[in-house]
């Protein structure tokens, strides 16, 4: 059985989907009622996507109610880790965000947890019974779409790793890799460097994990043009766009993300679903 939080989010399709109420009290609490009857249900998997501290909160009250119900064994699914770029302490005063939420997680003993290309290895060290699904098939669909002549670009130091993998696994593309500078207070980026002298007109696809507001895409554009680059294109596994597509559709030809954090409508950007990755 499933239980999907966010009712636009059905990575296992709409089968054996567990029927519940949401609705909010006057008073500002959250609140859920299962109606399914979940007698001689022993497991059941919780799917949700978290864009805030009440997400959370309505995971913890479902996670709860299963449990009041005598649900046994229940495995969570959450594509998008919270807080997964506070991973370090940058400055005093600061809190390892990630950190919470991993013990806020923790605290339910679920069975496993699911989460889809997490932003360093921290996460999953963190969270108890994890289950990484990296972004390998992710980005082979996104291939798939593109010339067979692409240039994968690491956008900096933190996605080295991830890249190298990603090309180990699919066995067809040449890897260039990038860099920039953020003042860890301000968040201010500058020194976008390119590590190839002439791209030679190949089209060149930036891979990474999130883009938020999008700042380390649109400056690497400007390098990579600069180094003769054909058509860009942007694939990230979770898209939050804070600032929209705007200026990123001035440079990239096509964006490509997967619904693990949010919906889009409309053609901005392209959008795998999660299902998708998963039955691959």
């Amino acid at each position: 059985m499933i239980l999907n939080l966010d009712k636009q989010f059905v990575p296992f399709g709409n089968s054996n989907s567990i029927e519940f109420e949401f609705f909010t009290f006057s008073g500002g609490e959250p609140h859920i009622k299962i109606i399914a009857d979940l007698e001689n249900i022993e497991q059941v998997t919780i799917t949700h996507r978290v864009q805030s501290f009440n997400d959370i909160g309505t995971l913890l009250l479902a996670t709860n109610a299963l449990k009041n119900m005598g649900v046994e064994k229940l495995n969570l699914v959450l594509p998008y880790f919270p807080a997964a770029r506070q991973d370090r302490l940058m400055t005093s005063g600061e809190p390892l965000s990630v950190k919470v939420y991993a013990e806020v997680i923790n605290s339910q003993n679920y069975q496993s947890v699911t989460v889809f290309d997490p932003h360093s290895e921290v996460t999953p060290a963190l969270l108890n019974n994890c289950k990484v699904i990296d972004n390998y098939k992710f980005i082979e669909l996104v291939t798939n779409k593109l010339s067979d002549e692409l240039i994968l670009i690491s956008p900096d130091g933190g996605a080295l790793k991830k890249i190298y993998k990603v090309a180990s696994y699919l066995q067809n593309y040449e890897v260039v890799e990038c860099s920039k500078s953020r003042d860890v207070k301000t968040g201010k980026l500058s020194g976008f460097k390119v590590y190839a002298e002439d791209l030679k007109g190949k089209d060149c696809l930036l891979v990474d994990d999130i883009c938020d507001g999008g700042g380390t895409f649109l400056g690497l554009a400007q390098e990579l043009k600069a180094k003769n680059a054909g058509n860009l294109y942007l694939a990230v596994s979770h898209g939050i766009f804070s600032n929209g597509f705007k200026e990123l559709k001035k440079y990239f030809s096509e964006i490509f993300t997967t619904d693990s954090f949010k919906t889009f409508d409309g053609e901005n950007c392209i959008q795998i679903k999660i299902e998708e990755v998963i039955k691959t």
